[in-house]
């Protein structure tokens, strides 16, 4: 069964013209400069991407949610890390209440467990599609790092 949607909040990386709320994860610059939501760049909603926001906050000292932010070689190494044990503990995740706890323990979790709430008031029984769909995230987040290791670039991580 799809889980219900909403313009208001999805859990996934968005295209530019997807989006309102947004964190966008800009690749097209250097250590200087970036493209401006470039058509290279990935978005994701805040209420979303403030589950990840820890991993970004403690991989990177300088990190602000209030104006953008380069990772570079030196920093993505972290940032994969931590992005890899919150994989890990979403991954153990075998119940909705796990789920909840999860959220509730994480920097404004419990603002995205009210807006599902919201949008899907039967969220607790679709809290398996919610837990894939971060996951989802989470590794995408982590191919986008590889992908800048790949190439040799940098990535901005820019609040809206």
């Amino acid at each position: 069964m799809p889980l219900p949607t909403s313009s208001k909040m999805r859990i996934s990386l968005l295209k530019k013209d997807e989006i309102i709320d947004f964190v966008e994860f800009n690749i097209t610059g250097d250590a200087e400069n970036y493209i401006r939501c470039d058509d290279e760049s990935y978005y994701l909603q805040t209420n979303v991407f403030n589950i990840f926001a820890g991993c970004f906050e403690r991989s990177h000292h300088l990190f602000d949610y209030i104006s953008p932010t380069m990772y570079n070689a030196r920093r993505f190494i972290p940032l994969r890390n931590e992005l890899l044990v919150n994989l890990e503990k979403l991954l153990v995740i075998k119940n909705v209440s796990q789920f909840q706890q999860y959220l509730s323990q994480v920097f404004l979790g419990k603002d995205l467990l009210e807006v599902l709430k919201q949008i899907d008031p039967e969220y607790e029984r679709h809290w398996k599609g919610y837990i894939r769909r971060l996951i989802q995230v989470n590794r995408h987040i982590m191919r986008l790092i590889d992908q800048c290791i790949d190439e040799e670039r940098v990535l901005w991580v820019i609040p809206y």
